[in-house]
């Protein structure tokens, strides 16, 4: 007979937090957001922290190098898609990790035999507006000049004019010598002068670096951007069980800092072969995460196969319908909560802390603070980064509303067949996601300035000021279904009901 459990999973819309105790050090400011990342030994220090509680899903409505940057410079990682080729993926990782490190390699290149119109190609294709010119074309050789969008004027152009002959020449550029200068000297170098940029030269003119004026005013604008040692934004990328000896080598060498295993069910044999080769093959040094499970069964699995954190959540998102086609799934709120004490009793037991990753479930902004007092150590969060400018979908306008592309990767569209793959065919036999839009929220960093304040705010009323706190002191309440409704705007007449004409 089957096993049965004695009590109903929950969801987090069941719950409310009740206040405890605030001193006068309790307010918003002085909240500390950071959170491993992945696994560390009792007394050590993770080798990857996040500023913040939050990462973004590895969907390609989702994650891709746009989102990764945007959220890196708040403070999260998002993980980059894999339902594409292995050399696509592996050049979004590649695109973050040249976006900002102080001293830049080059990857917008010209040769001044090109033309105005290789110019506006290479534009379109990097999204950069400043493009070196090099004798050879490549990132290494011999400056000639610098081409920005001042140089050019494509309403008066015909698109055939050679780059050499619209270009700023070397002799004109402001320039420093790559081996003497350090990033301070290159910042003051760019302010003195009023330059957007600055390239480095060695002692034959080869291109070293070059430095650019929106990297420092990206520093003192997003305090909690989230850089490695040099300076360059922090990026994950989804692998799968399948293609793993092909794609995480590809993956490494673009530099992705951390690897999650993206799978609709993580309790799997599949798995532990998965990270068992990564980290033979790699060593312990490639951070790989695993999942998704929604007991402590699952997560004492994928903990001695060597997970580096581990994400709960089936069937919670709002796009999927595993549950609805399977009959397979939990409760998020309950799923969290087991797996989370899991984790406890298993960093007494070994002295390793695995850090959870609650996935999916999330509707309102304070089931975020509800996940994390349940003991999450982060979230990873797909329809709420799917909203703003910098997913990867287009905007729509229906009705006079703008909306966004929002689909799952169970769904006719994504077709991510390996991510439900249990070792059958390679295909997806039947569809666990759905093609949807959601309603446009705007710009990221806006609107997660908020939902952080509202994170902030709610632990003040705990008394926390940091997660461990948090977990520490919440308390948290069962609310039956009229509490709920009780909770909302109740028996009045809201006044944007009525029409102002």
């Amino acid at each position: 007979m089957a096993f049965f459990y004695s009590e109903p999973s929950h969801t987090f819309g069941e719950y409310l937090l009740v206040p405890g105790y605030s001193s006068t050090q309790c307010i918003p400011q002085n909240v500390d957001l950071s959170t491993p990342l992945v696994k560390f030994r009792r007394g050590e220090e993770p080798t990857l922290t996040l500023n913040i509680p939050m990462t973004s899903a590895i969907m390609q409505s989702v994650s891709d190098d746009k989102m990764a940057i945007a959220l890196a410079k708040e403070g999260g990682v998002s993980f980059i898609y894999g339902s594409q080729s292995v050399k696509e993926q592996a050049a979004m990782v590649t695109r973050v990790k040249n976006y900002k490190s102080g001293f830049v390699s080059s990857d917008s290149n010209l040769k001044p035999t090109d033309t105005l119109n290789d110019v506006l190609a290479l534009l379109a294709a990097t999204g950069h507006s400043t493009m070196a010119v090099t004798e050879d074309g490549k990132p290494t050789g011999k400056l000639l000049g610098i081409v920005t969008s001042r140089d050019y004027r494509v309403t008066r152009m015909n698109g055939n004019e050679l780059v050499k002959d619209f270009m700023t020449p070397f002799e004109k550029l402001v320039y420093a010598e790559a081996e003497t200068t350090t990033l301070p000297m290159a910042n003051d170098l760019i302010w003195q002068n009023k330059l957007n940029m600055l390239p480095l030269v060695d002692k034959k003119q080869r291109l070293r670096y070059m430095v650019f004026r929106k990297d420092y005013t990206d520093n003192k604008t997003n305090p909690l951007e989230l850089i490695d040692s040099r300076k360059r934004y922090i990026v994950g990328a989804g692998i799968n069980t399948r293609d793993y000896e092909e794609r995480v080598p590809a993956l490494i060498k673009a530099g992705a800092d951390v690897l999650c295993i993206d799978s609709s069910e993580g309790f799997s044999e599949w798995q532990k072969i998965t990270l068992q080769y990564i980290h033979e093959k790699f060593g312990e040094g490639v951070k790989v995460g695993a999942g998704n499970v929604v007991d402590a069964d699952g997560f004492n699995f994928l903990a001695d196969a060597g997970a580096d954190f581990i994400k709960v959540g089936i069937g919670g998102g709002s796009i999927c319908i595993t549950r609805e086609a399977k009959g397979i799934g939990r409760g998020q709120a309950t799923a969290v909560i087991e797996v989370c004490k899991a984790r406890d009793e298993y960093f007494q037991r070994h002295g390793v802390y695995i850090p959870v990753c609650s996935d999916g479930g999330i509707v309102h902004d304070y089931h975020m603070t509800l996940a994390l007092a349940m003991g999450a150590d982060f979230l990873m969060l797909g329809r709420y980064f799917s909203r703003f400018d910098e997913s990867p979908t287009d905007k729509i306008r229906i009705n006079g509303t703008y909306y966004k592309e929002y689909w799952g990767e169970g769904s006719n569209r994504a077709r991510n067949w390996q991510r439900y793959d249990l070792g059958g065919d390679k295909k997806l036999s039947f569809e666990e996601g759905v093609d949807s839009y959601v309603p446009y929220a705007g710009s990221l960093k806006d609107n997660m300035n908020s939902t952080l304040a509202k994170i902030r705010s709610t632990m003040c009323n705990c008394g926390a000021l940091n997660l461990p706190e948090l977990r520490e002191k919440a308390k948290i309440t069962l609310v039956s279904a009229t509490s709920i409704v009780e909770g909302g705007s109740h028996d009045v007449i809201l006044r944007d009901q009525f029409s102002r004409n």
